[in-house]
């Protein structure tokens, strides 16, 4: 029996931002038939953000006709002055829906992934200088009003995405189809353009893939430019809760030694990965559909509340084979849906406590109300399930209490499994308790 104890009298912060998504809920404003949605599920987690990164890719959410720059600004060749030269309606509707659940968009400017054997928006088809006057216009149009737009107060506008994928060939990245270099130019005269125009809303960037030479260049020309990055973007994927802890301390280094001690860092997108081609990717899916990426979920979770990490964004709630969520095609919520709502609830807690001690691959949350009642997660997260045996844990919270439990493993889906003041668990390897004090 291994005992995980929490001090009720010492209060920590409170809850960062760690079940926020790529993608929004399944549901349109505009729709008139065959409405049907996810949008009370995901309206019940409480999610944040959503960022907006490959939302093209899904008709729910306008296609090819919303979100991408080429896409809301059609003809390069238009003047970007003038209102006729924009398509909002198809962004406006899917930020809209958004809103109807609760959850402000993170609006990346820039565009979507492109796997296709050829590559049509991954470069700018107009100068750097004009293409920023274009994102100065989307941002009044939805914090301005500017051409019949909104006064949204959106506050993220992250600069592209993963400009370092495949940059030593541009002709065949499926990311960004220039230089370095030019990201360089193309990135600094961005961020200048817009925090002239909007020094209080958040500029920030790259989304990096991976590249930490390519970071490091990266940061070196934005010193020497003087440009100001008010959120630092970043992914990853992997099996390894460690892995994302060892980058964001990484992150948290690189932008401490180049100067941007006060810039926040976002790991906006990430989920599980045992590999990206053949049997490993389809193990990958199978991890993320299960109990297995449900618990990778929220072991991420816990583990990114005591780290450098500043907002999570898991990837995705879009409807893809990433989507842990929910079903594809029932629209229901999936055993990794239950992370991001249990993570919700945390949101209501005045004071996280933090664990005492620490117990091998067990991860936890613990906080109070402004009751002093106590919300706490476990989750036993291993990326060797097959070898892993089974875990005795008592919670010790350091006086007595009577408590709901909810269990979320391989046979149990959010259960409330027994009312109790005994709180001994047997964790099975991949299985994940929430416990709530009545």
């Amino acid at each position: 029996m291994e005992t995980l104890r929490f001090d009720l009298s010492k209060k920590a912060g409170t809850f960062k931002i760690l079940n926020a998504t790529n993608g929004g809920p399944w549901y349109r404003r505009s729709a008139t038939s065959q409405n049907r949605s996810n949008l009370e599920a995901y309206k019940a987690a409480r999610i944040p953000y959503a960022r907006n990164h490959d939302s093209a890719m899904c008709g729910v959410y306008g296609g090819p006709y919303s979100h991408d720059i080429s896409n809301i600004f059609p003809n390069p060749e238009a003047d970007p002055l003038l209102p006729e030269s924009y398509d909002f309606a198809c962004t406006d509707d899917s930020i809209l829906s958004c809103l109807e659940a609760g959850t402000e968009t993170y609006f990346r400017l820039g565009q979507t992934i492109e796997h296709h054997i050829k590559k049509h928006n991954t470069f700018p088809k107009m100068d750097f200088k004009k293409w920023a006057v274009v994102c100065e216009h989307i941002i009044r149009h939805y914090n301005e009003g500017w051409a019949d737009g909104y006064h949204l107060n959106i506050k993220y506008w992250e600069i592209w995405n993963e400009p370092d994928l495949g940059c030593n060939d541009p002709a065949t990245s499926k990311t960004w189809g220039g230089t370095p270099a030019q990201f360089y130019d193309f990135f600094a005269t961005a961020v200048k353009h817009l925090k002239e125009c909007f020094p209080n809303i958040k500029v920030g960037g790259p989304a990096l893939a991976h590249d930490e030479d390519w970071a490091e260049a990266f940061m070196t020309e934005m010193v020497k430019r003087n440009i100001p990055i008010d959120f630092f973007t970043w992914h990853r994927y992997t099996g390894r809760v460690g892995r994302i802890i060892e980058n964001s301390e990484y992150i948290k280094d690189l932008l401490v030694r180049y100067g941007y001690t006060e810039t926040e860092s976002h790991l906006n997108e990430w989920n599980y990965l045992k590999g990206w081609k053949g049997d490993d990717f389809q193990a990958t899916i199978n991890a993320i559909h299960g109990m297995k990426g449900a618990a990778f979920t929220m072991a991420i979770i816990c583990a990114a509340q005591d780290s450098t990490i500043d907002m999570l964004m898991y990837y995705d709630t879009r409807p893809s084979v990433f989507c842990g969520a929910f079903d594809y095609y029932s629209y229901q919520p999936l055993k990794g849906y239950y992370p991001l709502y249990w993570y919700g609830m945390f949101y209501d807690m005045v004071a996280e406590i933090k664990a005492e001690n620490k117990l091998d691959d067990v991860y936890s949350l613990c906080g109070v109300d402004k009751d002093g009642k106590v919300l706490s997660v476990l989750c036993y997260y291993t990326n060797e399930e097959d070898t892993a045996e089974n875990k005795s844990v008592k919670v010790d919270l350091g006086r007595e209490g009577k408590y709901e439990v909810y269990l979320l493993d391989e046979n149990h889906t959010n259960e409330l499994v027994a009312t109790t003041s005994d709180l001994t668990f047997e964790l099975t390897p991949n299985s994940c308790i929430l416990i709530k004090e009545i």
